[in-house]
């Protein structure tokens, strides 16, 4: 399948039905509407009802006593659901022999608060936190194809959702975590910089920012998708607005740090939160490199080695990705993303759940699925869906650490 140059991208598209004297649709129309994005919920629909049989046929065999229900709000959504229920401690948290520990003042309030909005309703809090994450993985699957759909035509819209939505630990978009909510909030505010809707944006980079600390890549992408809008000569009339949507963003991960350095008294309080609870610290990718190396050289244990060997080939697909030339503010937030999370300490099993939202690690897969025979891409996301829906149910029901 031949392809052209996208002028708005700066990469290839698969190529238009339109004529070069006709004008060049919407992005709506591009998409499909309203069956374009039937298409890419539904394409999510099978990926999660796929993950939940998976749940349950590993479950049955582990034979635990856990159920379904369960399995969705383990490990991290215990915390925000005390967020949710009960609110920010005021201080640190001590154990009984004086140390630090770890509080719910480490987790981000956007998801928390969703939560307890749907609860005020009537809803119990931990079907709430589930309900939430569920109709944010629709909201994530239609900006997903959307996103596609604006920088590579539709099928690439198509191919995006379901190469992310059954990528491996895809599994926290049915469980009470907040990288649906992310996903969704990044991958719109994306759409709306590249089709220079600067208000929604705006909004939507704010929220990203107070969802995940990696909302603050999502932030710097949208100042360089600002800058690049001033470069036109057309919109510098109007600064204020792509100028503001990136202030709008780039305000959110200080405001929420800095309030919890006030509710504290110590502005390094998240940090040193992080730090005592999960180990998280900032040192420049020496504890990852660490890892993958002694787990490569020693083998191991098959997940260790299956985590070193994903984060390795993450690293070459986003390589392969910015090879490509993708559009610079995509290639920002993806590249930054990144850098946080192979630069920072913790729990190296957590790290392909942190990966899944950056995007710039699906891209080859994406254009590639655009290019191909339907046929030929259909057979190869189906088997890359049932390798991410099975780890990703393994690491729930199996794997004894949190993800």
């Amino acid at each position: 399948m031949s392809v052209v140059a996208d002028e708005t991208t700066g990469g290839t598209a698969p190529p238009s039905d339109t004529t070069a004297t006709e004008p060049a649709p919407g992005l709506w129309a591009r998409a499909g509407r309203w069956r374009g994005v039937g298409v890419a919920v539904g394409i999510l629909a099978l990926t999660r009802v796929g993950q939940l049989v998976m749940l349950l046929w590993l479950g049955a065999a582990a034979d635990d006593g856990v159920g379904l229900r369960g399995r969705l709000l383990v490990w991290d959504a215990g915390w925000f659901l005390r967020v949710a229920v009960r609110g920010y401690p005021h201080g640190y948290t001590y154990g009984d022999d004086g140390q630090l520990q770890g509080n719910e003042l480490a987790f981000f309030p956007l998801y928390p608060m969703l939560i307890r909005g749907l609860a005020a309703l009537g809803l119990e809090a931990p079907t709430a936190a589930i309900a939430v994450s569920w109709v944010a993985s629709v909201g994530a699957a239609v900006a997903l194809h959307l996103l596609g759909t604006s920088l590579y035509g539709r099928r690439a819209g198509w191919a995006l959702v379901a190469i992310c939505c059954s990528a491996p630990v895809s599994v926290v978009l049915s469980m009470a975590y907040s990288e649906s909510l992310f996903l969704a909030l990044v991958a719109g505010m994306l759409v709306a910089a590249h089709r220079r809707v600067w208000w929604v944006a705006g909004l939507l980079g704010l929220g990203a920012a107070l969802t995940r600390p990696t909302g603050a890549a999502a932030a710097l992408a949208l100042a360089v998708a600002a800058l690049l809008e001033l470069r036109r000569a057309d919109a510098r009339r109007r600064w204020w607005m792509p100028v503001g949507a990136a202030l709008l963003a780039l305000a959110g991960v200080p405001a929420y740090l800095g309030w919890v350095g006030l509710r504290v008294g110590d502005a390094s309080a998240w940090f040193r939160i992080q730090t005592a609870g999960w180990g998280t610290s900032f040192d420049y990718g020496e504890s990852t490199v660490a890892f993958v190396g002694r787990t490569l050289s020693s083998g191991d244990g098959w997940i260790p080695v299956s985590v070193a060997l994903l984060l390795l080939v993450a690293l070459g697909a986003a390589a392969m990705g910015l090879a490509g030339r993708p559009w610079l503010p995509l290639a920002v937030y993806g590249v930054v993303a990144m850098v946080l999370v192979y630069g920072q300490a913790g729990f190296y099993h957590s790290k392909p759940r942190l990966l899944l939202p950056v995007l710039l690690t699906l891209l080859p897969a994406v254009v590639a699925a655009a290019r191909a025979r339907p046929r030929v891409a259909v057979l190869a996301i189906t088997a890359w869906a049932a390798f991410g829906l099975w780890y990703g149910a393994y690491l729930v029901v199996v794997w004894p650490y949190t993800l």
